[in-house]
């Protein structure tokens, strides 16, 4: 059984360890884990908490976690541990039932775990980009925007 539930204080080290296991998987994927920085480093230059933050756990322990605003989903990161477990989904399904009738995600190109999860979800692939890495400018990288409609 999957629980979601706002973020709370005490769930930051977990979120960190999360992150930094689930970016560096990522990273292999897409740019190269050269681009890789920790939750620590990012969070709050890419504003992680100026979005709704909640948590899914499995056993009473955090495995996942989302960030959204009414129009974006901004942060989906899962323990690589509980890949394709169904946490990455019930947290994109809650995102989706808590926001507006329209939400967009950027997603790395190379990243077919997560493509495969947002169309499964219903997302549909609107434009492909290229520019720099959001957060390490740095690294050159490609990508999809993706937007949900709620029929």
């Amino acid at each position: 059984m999957i629980n979601i539930r706002p973020y709370e204080s005490a769930d930051w080290s977990r979120l960190r360890e999360i992150h930094d296991a689930a970016r560096l998987d990522e990273l292999r994927l897409t740019v190269g884990t050269d681009a890789f920085l920790s939750l620590e480093q990012t969070a709050d230059n890419e504003g992680l908490f100026d979005n709704k933050l909640f948590v899914a756990e499995v056993d009473n322990v955090v495995q996942g976690f989302i960030a959204y605003g009414d129009e974006e989903l901004a942060w989906l990161y899962v323990d690589p541990r509980f890949y394709r477990k169904g946490v990455g989904r019930a947290l994109v399904q809650h995102a989706v039932a808590n926001s507006t009738p329209t939400m967009e995600i950027e997603l790395l190109e190379g990243n077919t775990p997560a493509l495969e999860l947002y169309l499964a979800e219903g997302f549909k692939v609107i434009e492909r980009v290229e520019g720099q890495l959001v957060g390490n400018e740095e690294f050159a990288a490609a990508g999809f925007v993706l937007r949900y409609a709620a029929t």
